[in-house]
């Protein structure tokens, strides 16, 4: 072979060693001048092109449309391989060298190796899953992907509520469990462990005659059966417990899970993480805690955790260490009458480090609280030492503008709908995204219920709405390739901000209260208003734009939305193209749907 070809990256990573011998062995290389055509629009495949050096770029028959723009490292024409005729033309844009290998040796390969045919689906969610699938270690993404099934759930043991505590104490004991499921007979089920048993004796004054039923713990945190291993530990993550019951479909028992069980397989520690939280008496102590949390995310990051799995438990992690910072710092007798509001990727559950605070408070309508500006400052002082930086637009509590009664919040939401101004948009796009952390979590309908009335199938308003999202261009040449600055490609505004106002302007639009854009997505799928693969490829191109942010900011440029375009290797600079083509469509059909004109 006149050149060195390496098989190490995708899609050639997943060949046998037999296969790729074969792909090294009937490798070419090819020469074209700038200007010569490639291919050509109704020629038969002959060979896949891998540029070595150059460009080229694809158009259509007449010259006058281009479709996409090649460069080192890409590969092209499959579809015509596969399906035996090019639909467009080829033509080199400067002198371009690539690998060429015959199309009988391709499709041999294409036709007996799933993986590699799977690599040239169009649908971004299987291409990038091949990509991540690639780099995770195995140990923790089979945690991830392992499946909660009889292999991992252990026996419940099932008793009456008019069991007395005496037998149930001993039942326990000889089936050496040191919990039990109470079966009540309006279908409810609660749980009883040994230190319910011993508080209910030596500290409330139960008789060991007493009936179970009186002492167990309602509603019991239940997963589904099928449901990933993950979720269990999110769901004890939250809510803050070391056992949950195992349902089968039609909602009855099938076992247990505990802490120790699935800790033992998974070994980022996160459960020791939330206790850390809990046991902080101080603000100190939080702080210590909260900064264990940036290692968390390294490790799972480092050893190639699903991204959306990353975020779900961050955004847990969060919002109990701003929780618990609000039960320190709010008066016992005030925590019931007002409510604490996170908004922003926050409130998305979509933050993975921390970034600046963007958070409201609601306060109960008849609440006198005279301290309540000092504390809020406070608050806001404290989240800053805890890691978060300040909102540089002061969207946060120390911001009278940002702490309302709940009447007030409700006549604030109807005047910004009515004013559809710039920033009246971004106060609404705000709060469209808000999330209760704490306090009385009812307030939040103060926010959400007249946002929803007032912009659900309000087509003009929305009009106004969605311009943000359609505000900042698409990082793309007109050729179709990443277009990028000296200081790198904004991928903030150029891909992440585009899917996430935009399918925030689309579930207002529907009614939908999920805050998360991925809840929404699947939403707008389920509703019939994107199209299946719509949704799931504009889901995956936000999974990818996350992480490839992510990877460049624990290098270093914590708050930088920038990347580095040359940094990347061939495979998700393809995979990146991609989804700012996504993006790039999608705009187009949110133009068109809100008539945007102009």
């Amino acid at each position: 072979m006149p050149e060195p070809f390496d098989t190490s990256q995708p899609p050639f990573d997943c060949l046998t060693p037999a296969q790729a011998k074969q792909c090294r062995q009937a490798l070419d290389v090819g020469y074209f001048r700038r200007g010569d055509s490639l291919i050509h629009a109704g020629d038969t495949g002959e060979q896949l092109f891998i540029i070595i050096k150059g460009s080229v770029e694809e158009v259509s028959e007449d010259g006058k449309e281009v479709f996409s723009h090649y460069t080192s490292e890409d590969l092209f024409d499959v579809p015509t391989l596969v399906h035996g005729t090019a639909k467009h033309q080829y033509r080199a844009l400067e002198d371009t060298l690539c690998h060429l290998l015959p199309a009988e040796v391709f499709l041999a390969i294409y036709h007996s190796n799933q993986d590699f045919r799977d690599y040239f689906e169009t649908n971004l969610q299987r291409r990038q899953a091949l990509m991540v699938q690639a780099r995770q270690q195995q140990n923790l993404a089979e945690f991830m992907l392992t499946r909660i099934d009889d292999s991992n759930i252990q026996p419940a043991l099932c008793i009456s509520p008019t069991l007395t505590i005496k037998a149930a104490t001993a039942q326990m004991k000889a089936e050496r469990c040191d919990c039990a499921l109470v079966t009540f007979d309006d279908g409810d089920c609660g749980i009883i462990t040994r230190t319910n048993l011993l508080h209910a004796l030596v500290l409330d004054g139960y008789d060991q005659s007493a009936p179970v039923g009186e002492v167990a713990t309602r509603p019991v945190v239940s997963v589904e059966r099928g449901d990933f291993l993950f979720h269990a530990m999110i769901s004890m993550t939250r809510q803050r417990v070391k056992r949950v019951r195992v349902v089968d479909q039609q909602g009855q028992t099938a076992g247990m899970l505990d802490l120790p069980q699935v800790l033992s397989l998974f070994s980022t520690h996160s459960h020791v993480l939330n206790l850390q939280i809990a046991r902080a008496q101080t603000i100190d102590e939080l702080v210590i805690a909260a900064n264990s949390q940036s290692k968390l995310v390294h490790t799972l990051f480092n050893n190639g955790i699903h991204t959306r799995f990353v975020m779900q438990l961050i955004a847990t992690v969060n919002e109990q260490i701003m929780e618990k910072a609000f039960r320190l710092l709010v008066p016992e007798n005030y925590q019931n009458q007002c409510c604490m509001v996170v908004m922003g990727s926050e409130g998305r559950g979509e933050q993975v480090l921390k970034t600046d605070q963007d958070n409201a408070l609601i306060l109960a309508d008849d609440l006198d609280w005279p301290d309540c500006q000092q504390v809020m400052a406070t608050f806001s002082h404290t989240l800053y030492q805890l890691g978060y930086p300040p909102c540089p637009g002061n969207v946060m509590v120390s911001n009278p503008k940002w702490v309302k009664t709940a009447s007030q919040w409700q006549q604030t939401v109807r005047n910004l709908v009515q004013s559809a101004n710039e920033q009246s948009v971004m106060d609404l796009a705000i709060l469209a995204d808000s999330q209760a952390i704490a306090g009385d979590l009812s307030l939040i309908n103060a926010i959400q219920t007249p946002l929803h009335e007032a912009l659900s199938d309000n087509m003009l308003a929305l009009n106004t709405f969605v311009r943000p999202a359609l505000a900042f261009r698409v990082p793309l040449t007109v050729f179709g390739s990443l277009k990028s600055s000296k200081e790198g490609l904004d991928i903030k505004k150029g891909g992440i901000f585009p899917i996430v106002h935009g399918v925030r302007t689309m579930s207002l639009e529907k009614g939908i209260t999920e805050t998360n854009t991925f809840e929404r997505l699947a939403q707008l799928a389920q509703l019939g208003t994107l199209a299946d693969e719509t949704a799931e490829n504009l889901s995956e191109a936000l999974k990818l734009f996350i992480r490839l942010r992510l990877r460049q900011q624990l290098r270093g440029e914590q708050q930088s939305n920038r990347l580095d375009v040359a940094d990347l290797p061939s495979s998700e600079r393809d995979l990146l193209r991609h989804g700012l083509h996504v993006v790039k469509k999608f705009k187009q059909s949110l133009a068109f749907h809100y008539h945007v004109r102009d």
